[in-house]
């Protein structure tokens, strides 16, 4: 396939990408709290003569010879990030550029992936000739998997047949990605003086129905993703030393691979234990996307590498096939003093890039 020419040199693309994550860093971004990031991502876009369209803290473009008759491929990532932790040394605010490195509050997560996503977006933008429609969606709430980001503008968007979803994965293609089902559990006993005997003490047999969940399997084992991975993350009993309390309270973290929707998994976790669940969403189910795909071909042609991602995303629900992709490493996110490479910024547009070109 010939090269397809744009009308920005890698220089500018690298320039460019670099200038708005440095004015994204100074923008606290808190989820929910978004509105002034996503004017200055519409400003981004106005200064490059590109029409955006927003609903809520969500920004989102259609290339210039958008066809309604050709699916379309979706570039879509966040621009909310968490609260930084109390270990950092820097502030989170000041993009400070050292080392070949940019620090600053979601540089790595998912900053790089956004700005680098921009400039893919311009280096199409006035292609003629694709075979698909090339979408942008720089979208809210992810770090809370929130109601008003993506899953509230997909249906705004035309007919999405791939999602690449922007976050650190080193330029590799995570084709698998873990489901999240949050799970709170109560066990109940009988309340009484810690003195006296009690052989229904809520918290030994929460203790017991717990051992029994935590060293359990589940039968079915994904390719990519691994076994159903079981995490107890909170316990809660008791306010004082001599009162045996009538109930236990706990959090299980559960990680659910493709073998299994949250529902299915949540349903064989109840009949493993004696203690009364609650999930609190089955919206966050695991994904993947076929070896065979076209995105996933091109990019193994040019060395890229596949696997299967433990943590979640805004691929849980995007209702369409999907593929999570972006530069930077997933070990820095919500870490201290975050910060992303130059050059990881630089390698991602040439790649996100490279791979379009063989597919649009």
């Amino acid at each position: 396939m010939q090269e397809l020419k744009s009308v920005y040199n890698k220089e500018e693309l690298l320039n460019n990408a670099v200038g708005l994550l440095k004015n994204l860093i100074e923008i606290p971004s808190f989820s929910k709290d978004e509105f002034n990031t996503s004017v200055e991502i519409e400003n981004f876009f106005k200064k490059h003569q590109i029409p955006t369209k927003r609903f809520k803290n969500n920004i989102w473009a259609v290339n210039k010879n958008f066809d309604v008759f050709k699916p379309s491929v979706l570039l879509n990532t966040h621009h909310d990030t968490v609260k930084p932790n109390k270990a950092y040394t820097l502030d989170p605010f000041v993009p400070i550029e050292k080392d070949g490195k940019l620090y600053g509050l979601g540089s790595n997560d998912a900053g790089a992936s956004l700005v680098s996503m921009a400039q893919v977006f311009l280096h199409f933008y006035e292609k003629e000739d694709l075979k698909y429609n090339l979408v942008i969606a720089l979208t809210a709430e992810e770090e809370i998997s929130g109601f008003d980001g993506i899953e509230a503008l997909f249906p705004q968007l035309p007919n999405i047949e791939l999602a690449i979803v922007g976050e650190p994965t080193q330029m590799n293609l995570a084709i698998a990605e873990k489901g999240l089902l949050v799970i709170d559990g109560e066990m109940k006993g009988t309340p009484s003086h810690a003195a006296h005997p009690n052989d229904d003490n809520s918290i030994v047999k929460c203790m017991q129905d717990l051992q029994n969940i935590l060293n359990f399997k589940f039968p079915k084992v994904s390719e990519y993703l691994g076994e159903v991975k079981i995490t107890l993350s909170g316990i809660r009993a008791g306010v004082q030393h001599n009162v045996v309390p009538e109930s236990c309270n706990f959090t299980l973290d559960v990680r659910v691979t493709d073998e299994y929707s949250n529902k299915e998994a949540f349903e064989i976790i109840q009949s493993q234990m004696k203690s009364t669940l609650t999930a609190r969403s089955f919206r966050l189910n695991s994904s993947k996307i076929e070896m065979d795909h076209p995105f996933v071909k091109a990019g193994l042609e040019i060395g890229r590498t596949t696997y299967g991602s433990p943590t979640s995303s805004d691929q849980a629900i995007i209702p369409c096939t999907s593929v999570k992709m972006g530069p930077g490493d997933s070990r820095r996110s919500h870490t201290a003093d975050e910060f992303i490479y130059i050059d990881e910024i630089e390698e991602g547009i040439d790649i996100y890039i490279r791979i379009l070109e063989k597919v649009l």
